[in-house]
């Protein structure tokens, strides 16, 4: 028997946010991980002087699959609007907190001697306390993950509303012009309200901001980048809905997105 419209619009709703919550919360459990984004392209550091501080684009591991979020998040906010985007960023936000009261819980764990003998050299033969680095690895500051959540929620809250704010100027037409600004906006706030957060008397004024400047160029270019991934998540969808439905459904949820909150 096919599906109505509505059990597709449902089906729609848990594939998207299945993908935009798996990746909101492993790119917040791994992004204890620095990597040099130079290195990673076989290029030399970019020693870039940004007020006073030489910056390469050492970037955090979770903006590797953060890209992934922004896609999603932008059609989440095309075909479900406001309440759609609010509903499953809450929720992230409340599995993020719980993933690090877990992983908190499993650090203050008594390790077993096995497990420390069988684990207590790496290639080289050289001794380390592996439970030691899995606290390291894993337990990331309060500061840095009430940053990152706040970041994470002030972010989505700002998308949306710009997201909204330019389809109301644009109509159905230039996706590519709603996605990617509502993304340069959102990503401006979020690049800083997490660093200030977490390292605001911890390092300079200048040294966070130079941080931040470097995150967003990273961000910006990559939401140019996935522009065209925006359209071919919109074709599948308009395919799987209908044309005709999801043109209406997008202009459902442009009519429920009218305020900030």
């Amino acid at each position: 028997m096919s599906k109505t419209i509505e059990q597709k619009k449902h089906t729609l709703f848990m594939v998207l946010a299945g993908i935009f919550l798996t990746n909101a919360i492993v790119a917040e459990i791994i992004g204890g991980k620095i990597f040099s984004g130079e290195a990673t392209l076989g290029l030399q550091p970019a020693n870039l002087n940004l007020l006073g501080f030489v910056m390469d684009f050492n970037l955090t591991a979770g903006a590797v699959i953060w890209p992934v979020v922004f896609i999603t998040s932008d059609l989440i906010n095309e075909y479900f609007g406001k309440p759609g985007v609010k509903r499953i960023s809450y929720l992230a936000a409340l599995l993020i907190a719980y993933s690090f009261i877990v992983i908190f819980m499993t650090i203050e764990l008594p390790p077993a001697a096995w497990w420390l003998e069988a684990n207590g050299t790496d290639s080289n033969g050289n001794f380390f306390n592996i439970n030691y680095a899995f606290s390291k690895i894993m337990g990331q500051g309060l500061r840095i993950i009430a940053g990152s959540l706040a970041a994470f929620l002030i972010g989505q809250l700002v998308d949306v509303f710009v997201f909204q704010k330019l389809r109301k100027v644009t109509g159905p037409k230039k996706l590519w012009l709603r996605a990617t600004g509502s993304t340069l906006v959102s990503q401006l706030l979020d690049s800083f309200v997490v660093l200030y957060i977490a390292f605001y008397g911890m390092f300079p004024h200048q040294q966070i901001i130079a941080i931040g400047i470097t995150n967003y160029i990273y961000k910006f270019s990559v939401a140019i980048l996935l522009t065209p991934l925006i359209y071919v998540g919109h074709y599948f969808i308009d395919q799987y809905l209908g044309k005709e439905h999801a043109e209406k459904i997008s202009e459902q949820a442009a009519g429920d997105s009218q305020s900030f909150f």
